[in-house]
């Protein structure tokens, strides 16, 4: 039987208890997830500076790459709220290019994707969230924020304040659970090749590992940053809407 230690990892973790003094689980960081995190920002923030030099001093494919890149979502900013924002246009395309990141760096030797830690699917539903809320409540002022917790009644704040909430775990867990799904069938392919060496051959020969990673890390990983980052753009454009809209 397969070890199931090999699928799901025990995680080297670091405790945050000699800072806050607290031995809580909550106060307790995975370290993969934590050092994958910062090589991948590490990683964005060089692509960044490349990218920053190209736009300025090449005209070549690479220029043209980047500012089609760019034209994809002004266009898709452009579409969903009817009109630009350079304000959302960064924040939704920091989100994509971020989660994409995280999605498909496990095709690096040593790297697992953060994306499979569902504190990391997590936080970025809160802050997508607090992102919104801060965006109703600039739009329609604070009050107006607040009494929309009570439509049709006062009876139903409860149910608003679910629901709300509810909105960050939906897309939390849809982003966990794909991404931890396509790793996990990734790794139960590979350990099962792995114990036949003429197995492995077959299979590199047919281009069935290509055909695997190809369709759950890269395009699982492309098409789930995607969806995530588009049930964040519809939400931004619903708080734009009046409340006669």
């Amino acid at each position: 039987m397969q070890n199931i230690e090999l699928l799901l990892p025990c995680h080297e973790t670091w405790s945050l208890a000699p800072i806050v003094g607290s031995n809580n689980p909550f106060f307790t960081l995975c370290a993969d997830t934590m050092t994958n995190t910062w090589i991948i920002v590490a990683f964005l923030i060089g692509v960044c500076i490349v990218a920053n030099v190209i736009l300025r001093y090449s005209t070549g494919f690479a220029r043209y790459t980047i500012v089609r890149g760019v034209d994809f979502f002004v266009d898709l900013c452009e579409q969903n709220l009817e009109q630009f924002s350079f304000k959302h246009f960064c924040f939704v395309t920091t989100l994509f290019v971020f989660i994409f990141a995280c999605n498909v760096c496990s095709i690096i030797p040593w790297l697992e994707e953060p994306t499979c830690d569902l504190n990391t699917t997590l936080a970025l539903s809160i802050i997508s969230f607090i992102y919104i809320q801060a965006q109703i409540i600039q739009f329609k002022g604070l009050r107006a924020y607040i009494g929309s917790y009570f439509k049709p009644i006062f009876l139903l704040l409860p149910l608003n304040i679910v629901g709300k909430l509810s909105s960050i775990m939906s897309i939390a867990f849809r982003l966990f659970g794909n991404i931890f799904g396509g790793a996990l069938i990734t790794k139960i392919y590979f350990s099962a090749i792995s114990r036949w060496w003429f197995v492995q051959i077959l299979c590199l020969a047919l281009g069935v590992n290509m055909l695997i990673t190809g369709f759950f890390i890269l395009f699982e990983g492309a098409l789930q940053a995607f969806v995530f980052t588009m049930i964040v753009l519809t939400y931004i454009s619903l708080s734009l809407q009046s409340d006669g809209h």
